[in-house]
């Protein structure tokens, strides 16, 4: 029999709109001229709101113990029980969950798994994963979630400045990706007008371009890997990308918006503010990590999803400055609430800092890399977006690349092949970019020149990076059977 909890009550004069199970005014939208969607929950100090976050966890842990017999079980396992989680600190002693813990859950309890909390029927959407490297992840999303999560990117938005007058072009696929669909509600509930474009269709490109100028599109959402792509294609039909009318973009899915080559080359064709934004499609809304300001990073915003960066080993929250990988708890989401669950991705955290205009932790390289990314070569960590930035921000860079690891005999070679400028002259140019790339990995790479236009672009996330060793291992496995 499960014990009884005693939950502290948030105090909800001061976090507006703050209930649970969550409930937003959905005529509520703040004068056009207002920075904060929330100003008394955007602005407070951290610690006041840490003190109601502390007390919204011990609420959703009951509701999970209560609803939910996979995180009864795993807590139970744990020697855990939601009474015990008395301070943040205690909150660190939860295990994490980890993905493939729900694609074994959901494969034994079709078709969402025991971690739904709401009955089946009350499961109005359904988003997920392709399923391209394992069993898909089916999202059963309520029409509370759904409303929850618009609200919630609504205000993100908002601190970007994309305000009811804008037109929003929607440049990812809509397709079972949660990121198309977040973002589209979230401009929906912002008042903005959307356009739902979508990207993924060879020679679509083009027609962007098009319809971006016939419909006056000013804020655009996608991939960066898209964002240069559509620069490219605009160009090659003759229009200068600058002159599209965009006054925003703001991008998840991948690296990028916050690498300083990647979103100064996009900044740069649009002639627009770039903003980073995007966690995970498990935790939505996923652009709680989301820019409030016009420079690199995001903030965490905790009230949201509480987000800790933890040390990969421990699992525990490493100190402001310091680099791990998330972890995050959805605050507001009731039918497949997502408990310290691990992410594998790389970020570094700093403090709250009230200059930014909003008393979030910051992370201000956004999320940088998986660990599941991560590549060794000759005893050196290596992290694709670490090459990326290099090559990317040389004046010769002619669009795209690819990172290829090789091993011959016992000593394994690392081999960036990059397009170039036609104009470039190429003497020299090879040797000092491979020089920079030694100096940022430690470990020595070739670089290889090629033809501008010699790789396929990407309508939605690039895939730079070619592990030839793994083709050399199932070779090698294969003669030995």
């Amino acid at each position: 029999m499960a014990r009884p909890v005693a939950l502290p009550t948030p105090d909800t004069a001061v976090l507006e709109q703050w209930s649970w199970p969550p409930s937003y005014h959905e005529g509520y939208r703040p004068p056009r001229q207002q920075r904060h969607w929330f100003p008394r929950r955007e602005t407070m100090p951290a610690e006041q709101r840490d003190e109601a976050i502390l007390g919204r966890i011990r609420q959703v842990m009951a509701y999970a113990w209560d609803s939910s017999p996979f995180y009864r079980r795993k807590w139970r396992d744990a020697g855990l029980h939601p009474g015990d989680i008395r301070s943040l600190a205690d909150f660190e002693r939860v295990p994490v969950v980890r993905k493939e813990e729900l694609r074994a859950d959901q494969a034994a309890h079709q078709p969402f798994g025991s971690y739904l909390c709401v009955p089946p029927d009350e499961v109005k959407h359904i988003n997920g994963t392709s399923g391209t490297t394992g069993r898909p992840t089916a999202f059963g999303i309520s029409e509370r979630d759904w409303r929850s999560v618009a609200n919630a990117h609504a205000r993100v938005m908002w601190a970007m400045g994309i305000r009811p007058h804008d037109t929003v072009l929607i440049g990812s696929p809509l397709s079972l990706y949660w990121g198309s669909w977040g973002a589209y509600i979230g401009a929906e509930r912002l008042g903005a007008r959307v356009f739902p474009f979508g990207a993924g269709v060879a020679g679509q490109t083009a027609r962007t371009v098009l319809w971006m100028r016939q419909m006056g599109v000013t804020v655009f959402y996608g991939t960066p890997s898209y964002a240069l792509r559509l620069a490219e294609v605009a160009r090659a039909e003759g229009v200068d990308p600058a002159e599209l009318g965009l006054r925003k973009l703001f991008f998840s899915g991948e690296p990028g918006a916050s690498i300083p080559s990647i979103r100064g080359r996009i900044a740069d064709a649009f002639g627009a503010q770039v903003y980073d934004s995007g966690s995970m499609a498990e935790v939505s809304p996923w652009m709680h990590l989301g820019a409030g300001s016009d420079e690199p990073g995001v903030l965490c915003w905790q009230d949201l999803v509480y987000t800790e960066v933890c040390d990969p080993s421990t699992l525990r929250r490493v100190p402001y400055g310091g680099e791990g990988t998330p972890v995050y708890t959805t605050l507001e989401r009731t039918s497949q609430p997502m408990i310290r669950l691990l992410s594998n991705d790389l970020t570094r955290w700093e403090a709250p800092d009230a200059a930014r205009g909003r008393t979030y932790p910051f992370l201000p390289r956004g999320i940088y890399g998986r660990i599941d990314d991560m590549f060794i070569v000759r005893g050196e960590n290596i992290y694709p977006s670490a090459i990326d930035e290099v090559v990317m921000s040389d004046p010769g860079y002619g669009g795209e690349h690819r990172i290829v690891i090789s091993r011959l005999e016992a000593m394994d070679s690392l081999v960036v092949q990059v397009e170039h400028q036609p104009e470039l002259r190429l003497d020299g140019w090879a040797v000092r970019l491979s020089e920079r790339l030694r100096r940022v990995l430690g470990v020595g790479a070739t670089v290889v020149p090629v033809r501008q236009g010699t790789f396929e672009r990407s309508e939605f996330k690039s895939r730079r990076v070619i592990d030839d060793r793994d083709l050399l291992r199932s070779l090698n496995a294969r003669a030995q059977r």
